[in-house]
């Protein structure tokens, strides 16, 4: 029996507690229904705890749960987090301030060529200490939500969502490559709390 491919997009707000000692939740991240979270299932592109309790919902119903942080993006790592040398982040002979500033997410490559995110945690005077947990590393995620579509998905957006995946954009014709993205420009595939979400 094939595995079947549902279209599914989801508005909600995701809350994560202030910090170990405070049982205060804060909002960290909105997906709205004139721009929900969208994915399709079965594809590996939501965080697979996020997608197991979400794919089964019917459009309109309602969630609210909590993906502990061991099935979300795991504890945080303190040997993720590294200096790399200051020079590396130059452009044109100048370090890159406009790119390169604390709090700050970017693109870095392996030397096989992968691609992940990093997050600048401090700029030194000779290095830059970057952290490569997930933002959401050691966080709880508390999903509220609905889900705003649940229907098989056509091949063509199975196709555009594989291209997406692989590098080619998200095949819809937006010329964005952010399809899968909320409001507040997270992402929600092998990096994004969002939704998670990877």
């Amino acid at each position: 029996m094939a595995i079947q491919n549902n279209y599914i997009t989801v508005a909600y707000k995701l809350y994560v507690k202030d910090s170990e000692t405070d049982e205060t939740e804060a909002l960290v991240e909105e997906c709205t229904a004139e721009h929900p979270f969208q994915f399709i299932s079965n594809l590996g592109v939501a965080l697979e705890s996020f997608e197991k309790i979400v794919a089964p919902l019917a459009k309109g119903e309602a969630f609210d749960f909590v993906i502990p942080a061991a099935d979300a993006y795991g504890d945080f790592q303190d040997e993720l987090m590294f200096d790399v040398e200051k020079s590396l982040f130059k452009v044109n002979g100048r370090f890159d301030k406009e790119h390169i500033f604390e709090g700050n997410v970017i693109p870095l490559a392996g030397p096989d060529g992968e691609r992940f995110n990093g997050t600048v945690i401090e700029i030194k005077e000779n290095a830059v200490t970057i952290d490569l947990n997930h933002p959401r590393a050691g966080q709880d995620l508390h999903f509220v939500g609905t889900v705003v579509e649940n229907r098989e998905a056509t091949n063509d957006e199975v196709t555009g969502m594989i291209n997406m995946l692989s590098g080619e954009g998200c095949g819809c014709g937006c010329g964005c490559d952010d399809c899968g993205g909320c409001s507040d420009g997270h992402h929600h595939d092998e990096g994004c709390g969002c939704g998670h979400c990877h």
